[in-house]
C-alpha cells in the first residue's frame, strides 16, 4: 500500500512540529503538510487530496470540528484524527466519523496506533461477516513490559484522570485513552456506561445490588460498580437484553 499524504493542522508551533515529526518518521507516512489553523488547512485543499487530516480542536477562527466538517463535504474525504487536550468534544468527533481521538501529549506509540486505523479506514469494509477490531486486545505497558490484556476479560474501566484503569479478575492496569473513546469503541461488544467515570462489561455482571452506602451496584468479579441514577435504566436494559440473546444462542 503505498503512504499516505497527511495534513496537520495544529495552531501551537511546537506540538505542530512535534507532531508533523513524529508522523513523517513512521513508515506508512510520506508527505505531511502543515496548517497552522482551520483558515489555512481549508487553503491548502486546493493543494491537492489528503489520506488524514490530524485537527486540533481548539483553534481560533475555524476550530477543527468546523475543518472536519468541511472535509466530509468532500467527494474522497481524508480519514480524521482529532488530537486535543480535552475528551468532551469525543461523542461529537466520532459522530462526525473520525477514526481516532488523540488525547495531549500522546506516546510515539499512540501515534503510530492511530496511523494503522487510518490504515484499516483506507482498505475499506471487511469481507461479510468480519469487522476490524483494533481494541480486542490491549496493549498496556508495565514496569518496562508490555501487556496484552483481551478485551472480553476486562470486567469494567473506570476513569483515572487522564487514563483509565482496567479491571480483570484480581489484576488493573493504567492505559492511556479516555473513557468517552472506550465507551464508543467497546459499545458493539457489550460495555455500557454504569457511571460517569465507570464503564462497565455487561458479560461480567452477576447481579444488581442496592446498599446502604454506594447505593445501587452492578456485581462483578473484580469487584463492585457504582451504577448513577443517569446510568441506571439503559444499564438494565442492555442486561435483559443481553440475557434475551443467550437465551435464543
Amino acid at each position: 500500500m503505498k503512504r499516505i499524504r497527511v495534513l496537520v493542522v495544529e495552531d501551537e508551533p511546537s506540538t505542530r512540529t512535534e507532531l508533523a515529526g513524529q508522523l513523517a518518521q513512521l513508515p506508512a507516512v510520506g508527505d505531511v503538510v502543515v496548517a497552522a489553523g482551520g483558515d489555512e488547512a481549508v487553503r491548502l485543499l486546493g493543494s491537492g487530496s489528503f489520506d488524514a487530516a490530524f485537527l486540533d480542536i481548539a483553534m481560533p477562527g475555524l476550530n477543527g470540528i468546523d475543518v472536519a466538517r468541511i472535509l466530509k463535504r468532500l467527494s474522497d474525504p481524508p480519514a480524521i484524527v482529532f488530537v486535543t487536550a480535552y475528551e468532551n468534544h469525543a461523542i461529537e468527533a466520532f459522530g462526525l466519523g473520525a477514526v481516532d481521538y488523540l488525547l495531549k501529549p500522546f506516546r510515539p506509540e499512540r501515534l503510530a496506533e492511530a496511523v494503522a486505523r487510518i490504515d484499516h479506514h483506507r482498505s475499506g469494509p471487511a469481507p461479510t461477516g468480519e469487522k476490524p477490531d483494533d481494541l480486542a486486545v490491549i496493549q498496556v505497558e508495565l514496569a518496562g513490559r508490555t501487556v496484552f490484556i483481551r478485551r472480553d476479560d476486562i470486567a469494567y474501566a473506570e476513569a483515572h484522570g487522564d487514563y483509565v484503569r482496567l479491571h480483570s479478575g484480581q489484576d488493573s492496569h493504567l492505559l492511556r485513552q479516555s473513557l468517552t473513546y472506550l465507551e464508543q469503541a467497546w459499545d458493539a461488544a457489550g460495555f455500557v456506561r454504569a457511571h460517569r467515570s465507570f464503564l462497565i462489561n455487561l458479560a461480567a455482571v452477576t447481579e444488581l445490588r442496592v446498599t446502604s452506602t454506594a447505593g445501587l451496584v452492578a456485581v462483578t468479579g473484580a469487584g463492585e460498580v457504582p451504577v448513577s441514577r443517569r446510568h441506571s435504566r439503559l444499564l438494565r436494559e442492555r442486561l435483559l437484553e443481553a440475557a434475551r440473546t443467550n437465551d435464543r444462542a
